[in-house]
């Protein structure tokens, strides 16, 4: 099971990312925030590094928010979706809405 850190941690952050490191969608979504939100640290858990390659922390997000895919991005505990949903909310000019 997610450990109570990374659960809170959708509370207490701005930004937190689901994440595996080996993901091209994953470093997409962390590369657009890194690139064009610079004054956001967001929180990153990536998912293969932890014990039972993240198994646990994705049937909890499955649960949760109906998406068992990385990334699973949150914004002011807001569940986004995936890398295409960030893009397009950033084309909209809504990532900075939410963060306001």
């Amino acid at each position: 099971m997610s450990s109570p850190q990374e659960i809170r941690a959708v509370a207490e952050n701005a930004v937190v990312v689901f994440s595996k490191s080996w993901c091209p969608y994953s470093k997409k979504a962390k590369d657009l925030l890194k690139t064009h939100y610079p004054e956001v640290q967001p929180a990153i858990y990536e998912l293969d590094e932890k014990e039972d390659g993240g198994k646990a922390y994705q049937d909890y997000l499955e649960g949760k928010t109906g998406q068992r895919t990385v990334p699973n991005i949150f914004i002011r505990q807001q569940h986004i979706g995936g890398s295409s949903h960030l893009v397009a909310l950033h084309d909209e000019d809504g990532i900075r809405a939410l963060l306001k």
